[in-house]
């Protein structure tokens, strides 16, 4: 069975218009993020906006985030380029775009 995915700007998915929400960055999307875009903790901090302790310590599991702090994490990932997927039966997933050719 198929559905629609919605994932708004603070990283919250929504199914088919139900309540529900959840969170899609977790640490291991974080560090796969930050892989992606060869940043490291530092550069991610810098265009976040957050602290790099921060970063680490939600990377490493030793804490969790804010709503707010997620957003920003995503924002600056999805600005560097990195898209959030969700995969049916499987979970969320991240992407880059394919070069264009001129």
């Amino acid at each position: 069975m198929t559905y629609m995915v919605y994932i708004d700007q603070y990283g919250w998915i929504e199914i088919m218009g139900q309540g529900a929400k959840e969170t899609i960055l977790t640490p291991a999307l974080c560090r796969a993020a930050r892989g992606l875009l060869d940043w490291t903790q530092a550069e991610l901090a810098g265009r976040a906006s957050v602290s790099r302790s921060t970063i680490r310590d939600y990377e490493g599991q030793n804490h969790e985030i804010h709503r707010a702090t997620e957003a920003q994490l995503r924002l600056a990932f999805e600005d560097g380029g990195v898209r959030f997927v969700e995969i049916e039966g499987a979970g969320t997933g991240l992407c880059l775009p394919a070069a264009t050719s001129l």
